[in-house]
């Protein structure tokens, strides 16, 4: 187990204790941006604590299609709530985000990119949302904090 250091905001195990929905109120909204499917986003977000959507779903996605560097910074919201979690490219271009994101096969954000009013990270690495969504893990890399996560936990939209 592991305490990391600021800008992380740590969370603990309450907040995935289980609610009306798995460890959210609510199932995942039913029209998630770039073609992510519904029972795929709700097991992942709401039912599971240790598993992902399978490497390389974002590219699989409609997100490499619709988004570019045109795109500018891109919000990513959370997939049940609608809260805005992470914003990218932030620090970095488009171009670096995708490398890094393909590279490893998950859409990857940095401690710049994330929104810690909702956002938090469990001693394990796990990384989830302040209402319950699991969205990935914190993956260290010699870089620092590396934020794996999975494209249909945050492809809501704004609430």
């Amino acid at each position: 187990m592991v305490n990391y250091e600021a800008p992380v905001v740590m969370g603990d195990e309450s907040i995935m204790d289980p609610k009306s929905h798995g460890t959210s109120m609510v199932p995942v909204q039913s029209n998630l941006r770039w073609g992510c499917d519904f029972k795929t986003a709700d097991k992942i977000c709401n039912f599971n604590r240790h598993y992902a959507e399978y490497s390389g779903y974002f590219m699989n996605s409609n997100f490499p299609k619709e988004e570019s560097a045109a795109s500018g910074e891109i919000t990513f919201y959370d997939s049940n709530t609608g809260r805005p979690l992470f914003f990218s490219p932030r620090g970095r271009n488009f171009k670096q985000f995708m490398e890094e994101s393909n590279a490893h096969g998950w859409p990857s954000f940095r401690d710049a990119e994330v929104n810690w009013d909702y956002v938090r990270v469990l001693p394990n690495g796990e990384t989830i949302s302040v209402d319950g969504t699991h969205l990935g893990h914190n993956l260290p890399d010699k870089h620092g904090n590396r934020y794996c996560i999975n494209l249909v936990c945050v492809a809501g939209k704004p609430n």
